[in-house]
């Protein structure tokens, strides 16, 4: 090796600056230009074992894993880390000067070894070092992100320092979101392994837009713009997916056989106060589903809003279903197959042979319990007038969850 004569290595011989520079460059170049600090002392530890076949420390190795951390911290990914170890072992090989004039084979061999050693060693290292600070920095992630989720469904936190909080994220705010929650049938499995789905499949559906996945309360929660109607590149040409819903439920569905969930779409709204009120009508309709024993896999809060206006004056709905329907109860067999047999008939347009079908009952059967309402409650349900009263009761007997449950008695 020509040149000045540099510092002393672990080992006490000496190397050359300069040629040692060069071979960092040259394995930052290689790995697509990590920065050469990453790779600290381990070339003079490479020529240290070549020359003498010293094996690195203990402390040497750990300072390795140091560097393993700091490539994670510094958003290096795993693979051009260790392809910059392993560029750098290759070129100072090549370049090692007493080894490229030696004749030698035994003496060649015993250095190759050494150097193997330490590219083992250290690469492992490097990799451990690594993987500690990636677990480390995601369980971080994970609790900011749900700090971050608490607050912005919450919605009366600071707008600035959310503004600042979201950024990281790729949250903006002056967008217009809404709020998807998908409940388990029953515990909710791998938490990350769900989250990471979804962002995938959505990152893969909407491009680079703004999305936010965590969890709250046992329920998966995505926050989302509300234009998200983009084309589906594998379902062909002419393919469209607008509903977030139905395509958060599709790849939970793929994740998790024999678990099914339910999601719940909250409106779209603008601003912080928006995502909070989204999450809000997204929870209601959770709530109302499962009062109303839907087993619809997606519900849109959009179509219970009349419940929410139903229910709005509850003492004036409790009212109507006790003059409507409570005296339903006094009928063999109880009020809930005549509430079945009216919730039935409207949904369908009042068609006796429809409702039937709906039911598995025969249409005598349907007449004769809608003729039965027709004498207990005193409201026709042919009659427009007291069709429009006996639909309103039972979808606020629905909302109430009444026969199963008591009526809300009077306030205290």
């Amino acid at each position: 090796m020509t040149g000045s004569v540099g510092r002393a290595g672990p080992s006490g011989a000496r190397y050359d600056d300069a040629w040692l520079a060069e071979v960092a460059r040259a394995a930052s170049v290689d790995a697509g230009g990590v920065p050469v600090e990453l790779l600290g002392d381990y070339l003079r530890l490479l020529a240290d074992a070549a020359t003498t076949g010293r094996r690195p420390r203990r402390g040497e190795l750990d300072a390795v894993g140091v560097l393993g951390r700091r490539a994670a911290e510094q958003g290096v990914s795993a693979g051009r880390a260790v392809r910059l170890y392993l560029s750098a072992a290759r070129r100072l090989w090549q370049q090692l000067p007493h080894l490229v004039r030696s004749t030698d084979s035994e003496a060649v061999r015993a250095a190759a070894d050494a150097v193997l050693h330490v590219v083992d060693t250290a690469v492992a290292t490097l990799a451990e070092g690594y993987a500690v600070a990636r677990r480390e920095l995601v369980r971080r992630e994970e609790a900011l992100r749900r700090e971050l989720v608490d607050d912005l469904l919450r919605g009366d936190s600071d707008l600035g320092g959310l503004v600042e909080r979201t950024e990281p994220f790729g949250l903006d705010l002056a967008r217009v979101h809404q709020v998807v929650l998908a409940s388990p049938s029953r515990r909710l499995p791998d938490t990350d392994a769900a989250i990471s789905a979804l962002e995938r499949v959505i990152f893969d559906r909407l491009g680079d837009r703004d999305v936010l996945v965590a969890t709250k309360e046992g329920l998966l929660v995505v926050i989302a713009p509300a234009d998200i109607v983009t084309p589906d590149r594998g379902s062909g040409e002419g393919a469209w997916v607008g509903d977030l819903g139905r395509l958060v439920h599709a790849e939970l569905d793929r994740m998790a056989r024999g678990r099914p969930w339910q999601v719940a779409v909250g409106r779209p709204h603008p601003g912080l106060y928006g995502i909070a009120r989204s999450y809000e009508e997204a929870r209601e309709a959770l709530t109302m589903a499962q009062r109303l024993h839907a087993d619809a896999a997606v519900i849109d809060a959009h179509d219970l809003l009349i419940y929410r206006v139903l229910l709005r004056d509850q003492p004036a709905m409790v009212d109507l279903v006790q003059a409507a329907l409570v005296p339903l109860g006094r009928t063999r067999g109880g009020a809930e197959p005549l509430l079945d047999t009216l919730d039935a008939y409207f949904a369908c347009g009042e068609v006796a042979t429809e409702a039937a079908r709906r039911l598995h009952v025969s249409v005598r059967t349907v007449t004769y319990r809608l003729d039965r309402v027709r004498t207990l409650s005193g409201y026709d349900p042919a009659d427009p007038r007291d069709r429009f009263t006996l639909h309103a009761a039972v979808l606020g007997a629905r909302a109430l969850d009444w026969p199963r449950q008591p009526l809300p008695g009077p306030p205290v």
